[in-house]
């Protein structure tokens, strides 16, 4: 048996981008998950569903905000410019030396018979048969 997740509306909403509720599930009015459970049914228009990001849950969650308690945007980190990289010249890449083939990227001999790798010694190990290596 094979677990999968399932996939609903909340899949299709960015991580802490608030976005209007009304915009991403029709629906009764509803409550800010802030205000608390006490406090009064506000329309689908005037509330905002932001995903956020959860430790052990990859998909996160998602949360509904007026708009007095709707968390604030925060602009992605700008990474730094990487260093300009010095280019070797043309000549210089050629004549640079190259790497001997290792062991594991070369080709290795296979019995055609039991479809096994055949050791340095060329005789297979399952049907005995010789091969030239």
């Amino acid at each position: 048996m094979k677990v999968v997740a399932s996939s609903d509306w909340r899949d299709d909403l960015a991580f802490d981008t608030p976005t209007l509720v009304s915009d991403v599930i029709p629906g009764d009015d509803t409550r800010c998950s802030v205000c608390g459970g006490d406090s009064e049914l506000l329309p689908r228009t005037e509330l905002w569903a932001v995903k956020h990001r959860h430790p052990k849950q990859h998909d996160g969650y998602v949360r509904f905000y007026c708009l007095a308690h709707r968390p604030a945007v925060l602009a992605p980190p700008i990474a730094p410019a990487a260093p300009a990289r010095k280019t070797a010249s043309r000549s210089q890449r050629i004549a640079a030396p190259r790497r001997p083939t290792s062991v594991e990227d070369r080709p290795r001999a296979v019995c055609p018979t039991c479809w096994v790798e055949v050791p340095s010694t060329g005789l297979c190990g399952v049907c005995g048969e010789t091969i030239t290596l």
